[in-house]
């Protein structure tokens, strides 16, 4: 099984990979991990592949590039390396119960270039995991943007995209995301009621979501205290079975 997890920088993409492996292990299964972020310094896991092997985002700087022009120029020189990568990590799947993929810390360097996209097409049965975390859910549009964006990875990658807030144990009340999360007719319903010109984008967006959505569940995570990762785990067994979904 490949699983991708990707979101906003500070959403706990690396922390969660790492514990989910270790729950995995405890379990019984074997395990890969692949990181494909050429900016980080330190990593919670031991990585099978890492691109920083062939570079890294701070060689770059150092050569007089700033940081976003570093991790920009850092996949270019990725991209004619794309399908030696993916077999590679079709080696590792071969030989582990689950292979799991760090991605970069800035989520629009892995969505936006092509060696994110490339990538992904040559794994189209992957299941990728987009964590948001509890701190940009302030106001009934951004759990509208959130569910969105869920849809907008799944469209650009090509792969099933499962949505999960992540840092659930940081959330003052889950109960109050969980109504916005979980029931799209009662979001539709609070951004009906708001005045603005958001509101109504974000009213009309959410009214056709459950006809554009693939059928799924939002998950609730934490790697702190590990909320969740049994149902991440039946999530992932469910997408690969044929008789599951992700309802």
């Amino acid at each position: 099984m490949i699983l991708t997890f990707i979101g906003t920088a500070g959403s706990g993409k690396t922390t969660l990979t790492a514990e989910f492996g270790r729950y995995l292990e405890e379990n019984g299964y074997s395990i890969s991990y692949v990181n494909l972020d050429t900016g980080v310094r330190k990593l919670p896991y031991g990585p099978d592949l890492d691109v920083r092997e062939e570079i890294t985002a701070w060689e770059l700087m150092d050569e007089g590039l700033g940081p976003n022009g570093a991790i920009v120029k850092s996949y270019d020189i990725l991209v004619p390396k794309v399908k030696t990568y993916a077999e590679n990590i079709r080696k590792l799947d071969e030989k582990s119960d689950y292979v799991l993929i760090d991605t970069p810390g800035q989520m629009e360097t892995f969505l936006f270039h092509e060696f994110g996209v490339e990538l992904m097409e040559e794994f189209p049965d992957a299941l990728s995991v987009y964590l948001f975390s509890p701190e940009i859910l302030r106001k009934p549009t951004d759990f509208c943007f959130a569910l969105f964006f869920g849809l907008m990875i799944d469209l650009r990658l090509g792969v099933t995209t499962v949505p999960a807030l992540s840092k659930v144990d940081t959330a003052d009340d889950v109960s109050e995301l969980r109504k916005y999360l979980d029931d799209v007719e009662y979001l539709t319903t609070r951004l009906k009621l708001e005045p603005s010109t958001q509101g109504l984008l974000a009213y009309k967006l959410c009214s056709i979501l459950p006809e554009l959505a693939p059928p799924t569940r939002v998950l609730y995570l934490s790697a702190r205290t590990r909320e969740g990762f049994e149902e991440l785990e039946t999530v992932a067994y469910e997408h690969y079975c044929t008789c599951g979904d992700l309802t």
